[in-house]
């Protein structure tokens, strides 16, 4: 039986593959995504693809869990 309560659901279930393959912790992404100008999420998303070479998924995945957490404030 699997342990749920363990196992990363939505988007933060991308986190340990992005930290892997593009070397910066999910902190720092975050951080980035926030002091942009840009709000909406495929601007957002476009710019993680463009800039840093983020595949859509995990681009999406990053944005959207910002995104929820900023309008949880």
């Amino acid at each position: 039986m699997t342990d749920m309560t363990t196992t990363a659901k939505g988007p933060a279930s991308y986190f340990p593959s992005i930290e892997k393959k593009y070397g910066r912790p999910i902190a720092e992404w975050k951080d980035l995504i926030r002091s942009l100008p840009l709000t909406k999420h495929m601007e957002l998303v476009n710019w993680l693809k463009a800039e840093h070479g983020l595949g859509h998924g995990h681009a999406n995945a990053l944005v959207a869990h910002t995104l929820a957490e900023r309008s949880g404030n």
